[in-house]
């Protein structure tokens, strides 16, 4: 067998059921009307126990002479296609004729309309149910298929609950005024929240929660009131009036009661993030603590110390190098000098006819000298004290 894609299946289912069902006439109960913004109207149509998807575009819809309104009963003319990206099938309408008006419908639609009036339905009056319920109240038949199913789901998301039963009817001619009694008795005795349900049906079966006698109870309960009653597709006066709406009997114990599987993953979790935030801390006040150490030994009076000490180690040998050197060149201009002096001394000259002339121990030009002067010349072997007698300038 080839295997196909879920886009070529839904070709092939389409090319199918449009070629089979090109025209049919059908005959429902409308719901769940929705006029959009495009002109187009998408709808359910039902009977007891079936529905069908519709819609009619723009073009058929401005050609219709009657308002179409939820629990009417009309006969379609149009096609069944598939609407491809969801694999769903519905019938495109070209023509919508009333069967007739069914009482209960009327009679739903009136109720309705007289209790929006009277403000039942308002939203800024529902009541929150606790997120963590200890005690609530089910209002059903003990021997219905609802009741197992919501005590099975409880049981399987959270054990920690007490959970009273009121065996009411749920259908027949007494069943609104059981319903309601039980709804007014268990207001009485502080549960977290009630829940009023029962499974399927036909409107006739459910009709016990489209009377008034039953909106008023949930209406003046000062406890949060879920409504539980039929299918997804079944809306109920009740449903409208009570302060959380579900689609099923089970699916109210699934949406009010929190999971303890859940509860305990997030515990597990909370406590791996708590263990990370921890740590995370730990490591940052490590990183602080570093830190502002590693500033303290900057800036500490030891570290001062210790830089003081090392500038006073380094003028000391830049002192030393300085004086060194400034002793070298002192030895070196000594030897230069002693050099010179050497050099200069009478005893070093050894020319022959050559004497230092001095005067007051100061060595002098003898052109300096005056008749009469006394003054010494001095040879390397001789010093002879004299007096000038006559002085000619030579030249």
């Amino acid at each position: 067998m080839n295997v196909l894609n879920v886009s070529s299946l839904n070709e092939q289912i389409q090319i199918l059921l449009e070629s089979t069902f090109s025209r049919v006439l059908v005959e429902g109960e409308l719901s769940r009307i929705t006029f959009h913004n495009s002109g187009h109207i998408y709808f359910t149509l039902k009977d007891s126990t079936s529905t069908l998807k519709a819609v009619m575009f723009k073009g058929n819809a401005t050609k219709l002479k009657f308002q179409l309104k939820e629990g009417l009963k009309v006969i379609l003319d149009g096609a069944i296609t598939l609407y491809k990206p969801r694999g769903e099938y519905q019938i495109n309408c070209f023509s919508i004729e009333p069967a007739g008006h069914g009482t209960l419908a009327l009679a739903y639609e009136q109720l309705k309309q007289k209790l929006a009036s009277k403000g039942y339905f308002e939203q800024s009056i529902k009541k929150q149910l606790p997120k963590f319920p200890s005690k609530i109240a089910l209002i059903t038949s003990a021997t219905g298929a609802a009741l197992q199913d919501m005590l099975r789901v409880a049981n399987s998301r959270y054990r920690a609950l007490e959970i009273d039963i009121y065996d009411v009817l749920v259908q027949g001619d007494s069943a609104a005024s059981s319903i309601a009694n039980a709804i007014i008795v268990s207001d009485t005795r502080e549960y977290d929240f009630i829940v009023i349900g029962r499974g399927g049906g036909s409107i006739e079966d459910l009709w016990a929660f489209n009377e008034e006698i039953v909106a008023d109870a949930i209406f003046r309960a000062k406890t949060p009131i879920v409504s539980a009653v039929g299918h997804e597709i079944d809306w109920l006066i009740s449903d409208f009036v009570s302060d959380l709406r579900v689609p099923t009997p089970s699916a109210a114990m699934q949406m009010c009661l929190p999971d303890s599987n859940e509860l305990y993953q997030t515990l597990d979790s909370l406590s791996v993030q708590y263990t990370q935030i921890v740590s995370q801390k730990i490591q940052s006040s490590k990183q602080e603590l570093t830190h502002m150490y590693s500033l303290y030994s900057s800036h500490s009076i030891q570290r001062k110390l210790e830089q003081k000490m090392q500038e006073v180690k380094i003028l000391k040998d830049s002192f030393f190098h300085a004086m060194s050197t400034k002793l070298n060149v002192a030895q070196s201009q000594v030897l230069n000098l002693q050099k010179m002096i050497e050099s200069n001394h009478p005893k070093f000259k050894s020319k022959k006819g050559f004497a230092q002339i001095s005067q007051d121990s100061k060595v002098i030009d003898i052109s300096t000298l005056n008749v009469g002067d006394d003054f010494l010349a001095q040879s390397a072997e001789v010093s002879i004290s004299a007096k000038v007698i006559k002085k000619e300038n030579i030249l």
